[in-house]
């Protein structure tokens, strides 16, 4: 059952996040570092132009506080001209940290104040748009919901799919074989699904020094990595396509045209689903890349089931109407015929 985070994510750890590249936030600590264990306990930032200006009606204190260019230009004013009292009164506030972007140092009495409080001063030499953008995608992954599930998720044709089924019903095994055929393996055994934004489910390995590893029965535990090379494998994959793998049923109806749509809730959030059945001589693998091409061309437009419907469709339409047709010639005729005695 899938649960909201509980993880005390404090200061500390946000400058200890191992982000690289477009995400990396570029942190640094100049103050306050008595106060680094404050937690961050809401997935958002504030700029505290307001509060700066006295305002301090609905303040959202659990946010941590950016000073831009402008913030940081009106704490200069104000400390030319000696006012302290709304910079006093946001340090009384409980605020996780305040941030400094474009890499501004704060003025001298925004940093007393900080080190008198134990309130953490952060730096970043990114602009305040990137930073915050690269702060809210940070902290939101942070915050996201997760569930642990028992299955495999791979990487086939740029779909992220999800293997689900019994233990011993060949999970693994068909993962194999679709990494030996040039996909890439994202977790096996157990995948931690989260969701960040609400609207798609990411997947991930739920332990990641063992994520890349696969069980197979009778030959034990193997490293896709050293067998198969770096580009077979990724960190974390969007699912795309649930697939539930269950033993063939002969008293069960299956689904032989696809057109309807069927769907499994993930945290949330809607992803098509196929029940495959399972049983000697079916070649589960190559379904999966179909399967996976098929949804493929369902996101750019293409529903080969509904096309395939409709042209039934359209066959029945044109066939009864010819009918009709040659029912009413065939009619007239024989009436025409009847005068033509008379």
């Amino acid at each position: 059952m899938a649960t909201k985070s509980t993880r005390k994510f404090t200061v500390l750890d946000l400058l200890g996040l191992d982000l690289k590249e477009h995400n990396d936030l570029h942190l640094t600590c100049i103050g306050g570092r008595a106060g680094l264990n404050r937690q961050i306990k809401v997935p958002d930032i504030n700029r505290p132009g307001l509060a700066l200006n006295g305002f301090y009606e609905n303040f959202a204190f659990q946010r941590v506080h950016l000073f831009g260019r402008g913030e940081t230009a009106f704490l200069h004013k104000l400390a030319d001209e000696g006012k302290t009292e709304a910079l006093e009164e946001l340090f009384r506030q409980d605020i996780p940290c305040v941030m400094f972007s474009h890499g501004l140092n704060p003025t001298d009495d925004l940093y007393h104040l900080a080190e008198e409080t134990g309130c953490p001063i952060l730096q970043t030499s990114l602009p305040s748009s990137e930073f915050s953008s690269r702060l809210i995608r940070a902290l939101s992954n942070i915050f996201a919901q997760r569930e642990i599930v028992h299955g495999v998720l791979v990487e086939v044709f740029g779909i992220g799919v999800l293997l689900r089924g019994d233990s011993g019903v060949g999970k693994s095994e068909t993962a194999l074989e679709l990494v030996e055929r040039g996909h890439r393996l994202v977790a096996d055994d157990t995948v931690q699904l989260h969701c960040a934004s609400g609207n798609f489910v990411n997947g991930e390995a739920a332990n990641r020094a063992l994520g890349h590893h696969m069980e197979i029965r009778g030959l034990g535990i193997i490293n896709i990595t050293h067998l198969f090379g770096v580009g077979a494998i990724r960190d974390t994959k969007q699912v795309q396509l649930v697939v539930d793998l269950e033993e063939w049923d002969p008293d069960k109806e299956y689904d032989r045209f696809g057109a309807d749509e069927r769907t499994v809730e993930l945290l949330g959030v809607h992803v098509p689903n196929l029940v495959i059945p399972v049983k000697p001589g079916r070649n589960i693998p190559i379904i999966i890349e179909t399967a996976s091409m098929n949804e493929r061309l369902k996101k750019m437009g293409y529903f080969s089931a509904k096309e395939f419907n409709e042209s039934v469709i359209k066959w029945l339409e044109s066939e009864n109407a010819r009918n009709i047709y040659l029912r009413r010639r065939q009619a007239f005729r024989q009436e025409a015929s009847y005068e033509d005695d008379e």
